[in-house]
């Protein structure tokens, strides 16, 4: 597109989402590579971290609300990793096509922009010397609507003349400024510290430099400050003009931006910054960290890229419907990492609001807490199951039971429950210590849950005591099978470091009669029953009454 190319200034053109369409030489020349390498890239990758979020928070927005932004300071990072401070000016189009516009944006070097300020304020500057014995009056005007301080100075250093700006500035009237010295004026400390850039412009050399100033009621302003050679045709230096810029807001906006990043930056948790369509605008270096994504990988890309897979679509519908009812949501989400790997994070997003009260981003902030889940999960299990063998304890299957017994009142079933106990333990015990006895429980463990379906459960009450809970058997005759072959299992030699034992076991069988039967008077019937089969003989089993 050569019209664009030739314009004076680095340009580029996006679509409404930032991605860039056009880029001319001029900026390629201050960003590196070519039109093809920024084709379709995020306009946020030419900026570093501070001027991409102050971008995003700022300058997105106020373009969305006022069409237009003029002369905001940023940098962009140059071909070789540089720095470069520009004035950003962004100007939506007026030119609408299948319902949706284009922003265009148009971005001056800093010193570029400065060096043609100069000229046009030395060519000022000199309108207004050439005119001021016609027309002082007139003259005066145009300078005091000019909104830089501007004066003159002659070579003893003494003011000539200056703009109402500059007066206001210093707390001065003309009467006082003209014939003033600017040794005068600054003050000694500051007189001191322009000193170098003073005889710089008296050596014929245009000086460009920052100062704090004080004003007249106390407070202190930020000006950017230019001295300018006043050369007569013969190319002798008569004296110098004072083109100074108040940049106070641009100084306060680059504090802004550099806290901002600072926070940004050294969260410990990851933060992400979408727009409204769940797009990334921007990742820390926890982010980074975290899930093991660049910033340049996962900018301009959906935030579903940390999906797990397991959360189904009704989890992320109320997620975004509390975002749009509170602007808040809180709460844990199962992630996935760049490698593959899942975590548990523990995430926060809040909604980010424009002046106009629309929702223009999301903040979201991250923080791994799997390790926390899976030592509460840990902590769960033990509460729960037998410390030696794994199995569910008491607590566990008595909870189970009363589930069970509960779905009987809402479906027909059958419920089952062993009480065994271990028949010859004691001896083990005795004759080889608790490390084999242990070995021995462990052993019987296994067997049972080799033996038994998923559905069933089996638990130890501590010592040799054991319980089967059987979800829904066919009948009693199935009960009666499923015991013989517990006793035959139980009964088979057991090989413990090189010392082979046998038990057996007796087992009392209770079944669920009625409603009114809890989990308690179950597990009593079952004890009862289990006594009676020991009584008759032990390795048997024995129905309740």
């Amino acid at each position: 597109m050569p019209t664009f190319d030739q314009l004076p200034c680095p340009a580029l053109v996006t679509d409404r989402a930032g991605v860039v369409q056009l880029i001319n030489q001029s900026l390629l020349q201050l960003v590196g590579g070519v039109t093809n390498t920024w084709f379709s890239k995020p306009m946020d990758l030419m900026f570093p971290g501070a001027s991409r979020i102050f971008l995003q928070t700022h300058v997105w927005p106020m373009v969305l609300r006022e069409g237009q932004v003029r002369e905001i300071r940023l940098q962009v990072l140059g071909d070789t990793g540089n720095r470069v401070p520009v004035f950003v000016n962004c100007q939506r189009s007026t030119i609408e096509t299948t319902d949706s516009y284009t922003w265009v944006f148009f971005v001056t070097v800093e010193r570029s922009r400065y060096e043609q300020e100069l000229l046009e304020a030395k060519q000022r500057a000199e309108a207004i010397s050439a005119e001021l014995a016609k027309s002082d009056k007139f003259i005066r005007t145009v300078a005091d609507a000019l909104p830089s301080l501007i004066s003159r100075w002659d070579l003893q250093m003494q003011c000539q003349f200056a703009n109402k700006p500059f007066l206001q500035w210093f707390g001065r009237t003309p009467q006082d400024m003209v014939g003033l010295s600017l040794s005068t004026m600054l003050g000694a400390s500051l007189f001191e510290k322009n000193l170098a850039h003073i005889q710089g412009v008296l050596a014929g050399e245009r000086q460009e430099f920052e100062r704090a100033i004080a004003r007249p009621d106390g407070s202190v302003g930020y000006v950017l400050t230019n001295y300018i050679p006043d050369i007569d045709p013969n190319g002798q230096v008569q004296g110098f003009f004072v083109l100074a810029t108040d940049i106070t807001g641009l100084r306060e906006a680059d504090a802004a931006i550099r806290l901002s990043a600072s926070v940004f930056e050294a969260t410990a948790e990851g933060i992400m910054v979408t727009d409204t369509a769940a797009t990334i605008v921007s990742v820390n270096s926890a982010f980074t960290a975290l899930t093991g994504y660049t910033s340049m990988e996962v900018v301009g890309v959906n935030a579903r890229i940390l999906k797990s897979g397991r959360h189904d679509a009704a989890f992320f519908g109320d997620m975004f419907a509390q975002l749009q009812a509170t602007k808040l949501w809180k709460g844990e989400v199962w992630s996935k990492r760049k490698d593959g790997s899942i975590f548990l994070a523990r995430l926060s997003i809040s909604s980010i609001c424009n002046e106009a009260g629309d929702v223009s981003r999301y903040v979201g902030v991250i923080a791994d807490i799997t390790e926390h889940w899976d030592k509460e999960q840990l902590v769960q299990h033990m509460a729960l199951h037998d410390g030696l063998t794994g199995l569910a304890n008491r607590t566990l299957l008595m909870e189970r039971l009363s589930q069970l017994i509960a779905k009987t009142v809402r479906e027909s079933r059958n419920i089952a429950l062993m009480f065994l106990d271990l028949d010859g333990f004691k001896s083990i015990n005795d004759t080889y210590g608790h490390e084999v006895g242990d070995l021995a429980l462990k052993t019987v463990s296994a067997r049972l849950l080799g033996l038994l379906r998923n559905l069933d459960t089996v638990a130890r009450l501590g010592g040799d005591e054991f319980l089967i809970l059987l979800d829904n058997p066919e009948s009693c005759e199935k009960i009666a099978m499923v015991a013989s072959r517990v006793i035959e299992v139980v009964n088979g030699p057991m090989n413990l470091d090189g010392t082979t034992v046998h038990v057996g076991t007796s087992i009392g069988i209770a079944t669920f009669q009625n409603d009114g039967m809890s989990a308690t008077d179950l597990l009593k019937r079952a004890d009862d029953a289990m006594y009676v089969a020991k009584k008759s003989g032990k390795n048997s089993f024995r129905f309740s009454g």
